[in-house]
């Protein structure tokens, strides 16, 4: 469990499958990451709770510390086809605009960097999504290269692990 002033943020989990769904149903978070069905979103819990076994990071459920309310996801995901860990963040309409995406990222790329062995992580972010481009700049990130997730064109960007401190 990740912790920061105002978000938790847990592994996700098969029962977050409603919650999960009910993010990716929203055409204006979908238009960037797509949709699931009830099955597709089991079929991906359950790769990420895997992760999390496997490699001991993935994807965490971001809740709100003063309710308790499922707000999006954000977290660690192993690209095997890239060789590389992204750091992505996907969040409910109504929490945008609350510095909630840029909150729960720094704290998981903190974590990362502090837990993996990672020298860098990606983000890929598909042409368009402005408010993830701006979120991936203040957490520092730059871009990369050009790529191809999942069929979509994507920018990938980087940030560094931090130097190591005096």
């Amino acid at each position: 469990m990740i912790e920061t002033e105002r978000l938790l943020l847990r592994p996700l989990r098969v029962e977050d499958v409603d919650a999960f769904v009910a993010l990716h149903e929203d055409t204006r978070v979908n238009r960037f990451v797509g949709s699931y069905s009830h099955q597709q979103a089991l079929d991906r819990l359950k790769l990420i709770e895997r992760q999390w076994d496997e490699r001991g990071h993935g994807l965490c459920a971001v809740e709100l510390k003063s309710s308790g309310a499922f707000i999006g996801r954000c977290g660690l995901n192993f690209w095997e086809v890239f060789d590389e860990v992204e750091l992505g963040w996907t969040l409910m309409a109504d929490a945008w605009g609350h510095g909630y995406a840029t909150e729960a990222a720094h704290a998981c790329a903190e974590w990362g960097f502090a837990t993996l062995d990672s020298d860098y992580f990606t983000a890929m972010i598909r042409p368009g999504n402005t408010a993830s481009v701006r979120v991936a700049e203040r957490l520092g990130f730059t871009p990369l290269r050009d790529d191809e997730l999942l069929g979509n064109p994507v920018t990938v960007y980087s940030l560094g692990r931090p130097a190591a401190s005096a």
